[in-house]
């Protein structure tokens, strides 16, 4: 089996209020389906997300077996950016409109630069970029 693509679908409570969000932070719509619409997609450059309204997977909730960032029913998914110094502008347009930012940015040991941005939903993107190895 060779795979050609794959497409995350988000379970969203509102489709029109998840595409508002995702604008935000630079995503655009790129479809919707329905009247009024329960089914769609996101895309930034080439990455495609479905949002399906009120199906096709969970939401976050509060998960009691986790405790700090790890607390969530929802989806978790890594956004790769093109350098740490895109993280930090990233972090700071999600600050700018007070979306709920769970770990800031820092420099992992396993050589990621990386912030945890929450969906209103309780879907997880850890929005991250590779870290330059020292020599």
């Amino acid at each position: 089996m060779k795979v050609e693509g794959l497409t995350p679908i988000l379970n969203v409570s509102n489709i029109v209020e998840s595409f508002e969000w995702f604008a935000k932070l630079g995503w655009e719509k790129a479809w919707d389906w329905g009247d009024p619409p329960g089914f769609g997609a996101v895309c930034n450059g080439k990455t495609q997300i479905f949002l399906c309204q009120g199906g096709q997977g969970s939401r976050g909730g509060p998960m009691p077996q986790f405790v700090g960032d790890d607390g969530t029913g929802g989806v978790w998914m890594s956004w790769w950016l093109e350098s740490p110094a895109e993280v930090d502008a990233a972090y700071q347009l999600a600050m700018q409109h007070g979306m709920t930012v769970t770990m800031p940015p820092t420099d992992e040991p396993w050589n990621v630069r990386e912030f945890h941005l929450r969906h209103p939903d309780g879907h997880t993107f850890r929005v991250s970029a590779g870290l330059e190895e020292e020599e």
